[in-house]
């Protein structure tokens, strides 16, 4: 046996290096059955992140579908999803650079179906009898906010596009009925967000493919509607949160009835399209993907009776469930495997990966195994996490000796920290940190309470989760008080920001794209969350003040620890001035302060080079803050005032 080396804990030399994050990792996502044939996205930091379609084949033949200069990326509401359709081989997609719909037949190149006029397109469904795909449109061709609607486009790329649904401010879902005689959608208005208030419609279509008279389904100032989807006898299935959890209902033109109620999620925040947590095995089964304190499961649904049977897997997140037959296809991970694309046979249980995001060409001796922990915070509240402890069998660090410990406070808000291998944290325990990603209060996966307690409290709440959940680890002896970081990604940004000079928990911190300035944000940024702060915190301008001592930008005077800032700079969610004023006051204060900024990057850093040199460069500033010496050569990062 091979004895242990000491060293101290952020020393700790380890395989998992950023180079084999970028070089071996793609993202996977949005997932297509057509007839044996499994499509999926990949996005590739190595060509720049480039989204690209591929597919595998039934005789285990895997090939890229779309050309190496297509990048298959939407931006209706800026974060995209739903970016393409694929039936019978021919592929329809919308390509990022000009954000045109394409044809892409057997065989052939890609054809461009609709205009660069200033039209984006997402969340297709096709309807074939009338030759044509109905699709969200979002139209930003003259100035003012961009209008959102429903609309048909011809397949011939030569007819204009006919608007089908109009008048309300968001739309998704469109769906049509097997034998084409109804569409339904979800529809949403300012100031709500998709997981606090939508409604479900249905209309009938005439023979030239013109809407009737339509009626409200579900949904309303109190609900939240998810992924509705017809079955082959006319049934309307959807998720909805009536009753604060997301559960499945069905619909049978007259009345709705919940299917299996469950203190469960079976659905997702709608931040982009085209997500799905459920699928028809048959007119009397439903497979589907379900959360309960965190962590996913796939279960097989009897409609009729509402028995819910667990389908055993390995994973522990379920993603873009696609059901065809027996046969259903997901995006899996686990504490211990990396996301994949995974097809399992209903009837005996067995599955199979088709493609995984990484190769771990490491001993799995170097991961460590997430505990989901719960503890108490303000208001007598109770806020979750997933703790991380460092972990490499290489090294134990001096007697006495504490970990650091790095908060990551996840993006969104409105979503949740996943249980799910991430190499991103892995590269921090094994050399020697402890990481707790925490599900602070407004996170999704704990219902719709848990949910709406961000509601008017957001830059309150939420740092006081990621502070009490660092506190709870350090009272328990089980993290160094005194090295404790925070960081966090555009809404994390923003609570990480709040967190270091609001409190004084924590000794520094980075933020990645963060906000820094919520007035700024409300007056400058895209349509979609143009309203997303008049629940977190207030109307605006009406509860300007609000605005102003919630915002870090305003406090600098009350910021004392060292801060890193990672920034795109063609960022429109978050624009760079924002970093950049907080970054001028940190300087003239003299804290230890620095900016790297990503020339070609927008919201979320999608370059191989920019993403290796944000991992390595938080690691670099926390190294030179908290006094330890990193065991691989790293780039260093320019520090001011240090």
């Amino acid at each position: 046996m091979t004895r242990r080396q000491i060293q101290a804990y952020g020393s700790w030399k380890s395989p998992i290096s950023s180079d084999l994050i970028i070089a071996g990792t793609v993202g996977i996502g949005q997932l297509a059955l057509d007839g044996e044939t499994v499509y999926w996205l990949e996005m590739r930091p190595t060509e720049g992140g480039r989204y690209a379609i591929a597919r595998r084949r039934p005789d285990g033949k895997t090939e890229d579908v779309t050309p190496p200069e297509f990048n298959v990326r939407t931006r209706v509401h800026e974060y995209g999803g739903g970016a393409y359709l694929v039936a019978e081989e021919t592929v329809y997609f919308v390509n990022f650079s000009d954000q045109r719909l394409y044809r892409q037949d057997p065989g052939g190149d890609p054809e461009a179906m609709t205009p660069d006029d200033g039209r984006r397109y997402a969340d297709f469904d096709l309807d074939r009898p009338r030759q044509r795909l109905i699709a969200v449109r979002e139209d930003h061709s003259s100035a003012g906010e961009p209008v959102n609607t429903i609309a048909a486009i011809p397949l011939d790329g030569r007819s204009s596009t006919q608007v089908l649904v109009a008048g309300d401010d968001f739309y998704s879902s469109p769906r049509l009925s097997p034998d084409g005689s109804q569409l339904c959608w979800l529809s949403w208005n300012h100031p709500d967000m998709p997981w606090d208030a939508t409604e479900l419609w249905v209309a009938s279509l005439d023979a030239d493919g013109n809407l009737g008279d339509s009626q409200r389904v579900a949904g309303g100032h109190d609900e939240s509607i998810f992924q509705p989807q017809w079955s082959e006898d006319g049934q309307l299935y959807f998720v909805g949160d009536r009753s604060g959890w997301w559960n499945l209902y069905t619909w049978n033109g007259q009345k709705v009835r919940a299917i299996c109620p469950q203190t469960a999620e079976f659905g997702l925040p709608h931040w982009v399209f085209g997500m799905s947590t459920y699928g028809l095995i048959s007119p009397e089964a439903i497979a589907c993907s379900y959360s309960r304190e965190g962590l996913s499961h796939l279960g097989r649904l009897n409609v009729k009776t509402g028995e819910l049977q667990e389908i055993q897997t390995p994973y522990t997140s379920i993603a873009s469930l696609q059901v065809q037959g027996n046969r259903a296809v997901f995006i899996g991970g686990s504490a211990s495997e990396p996301t994949a694309v995974v097809q399992l046979d209903l009837d005996t249980g067995t599955y199979k990966i088709l493609r995984q995001s990484t190769t771990l060409d490491f001993d799995r001796a170097y991961l460590s195994t997430p505990k989901p922990i719960a503890f108490p915070t303000t208001e007598g509240a109770t806020a979750y996490g997933i703790f991380y402890p460092p972990q490499n069998p290489d090294y134990e660090a001096p007697e006495g000796e504490l970990p650091p410990l790095l908060v990551k406070s996840h993006g969104g808000p409105t979503a949740s920290a996943s249980s799910t291998l991430s190499l991103g944290i892995q590269y921090w325990t094994s050399r020697g940190f402890a990481v707790l990603d925490v599900n602070y209060r407004g996170s999704t996966g704990y219902g719709r309470d848990y949910r709406l307690q961000l509601h008017g409290h957001w830059g309150i709440y939420d740092v006081d989760d990621c502070a009490n959940g660092a506190k709870y680890l350090a009272d328990r002896g089980l993290v160094d008080g005194d090295r404790l970081a925070i960081s966090g990604g555009s809404a994390g940004g923003y609570t990480t920001l709040c967190a270091l000079t609001f409190r004084d928990t924590f000794k520094a911190g980075a933020s990645h794209y963060g906000v820094s300035d919520l007035e700024a944000l409300a007056k400058d940024t895209h349509k979609f969350e143009s309203r997303y702060l008049d629940k977190l915190i207030g109307p605006y301008p009406d509860r300007r003040d609000l605005y102003e001592q919630r915002s870090p930008i305003h406090h600098c005077d009350r910021l004392s620890c060292p801060v890193i800032f990672f920034q795109g700079l063609e960022d429109k969610i978050v624009p760079p001035n924002q970093a950049e004023t907080m970054l001028e006051v940190l300087r003239g204060k003299g804290l230890p302060v620095a900016y790297v900024a990503f020339e070609g990057e927008q919201h979320g850093f999608r370059r191989g080079e920019n993403i290796k040199r944000a991992l390595d460069g938080e690691f670099y500033f926390y190294a030179r803050v908290f006094g330890f010496d990193p065991a691989d050569a790293i780039e260093p990062v320019a520090i001011e005032n240090l």
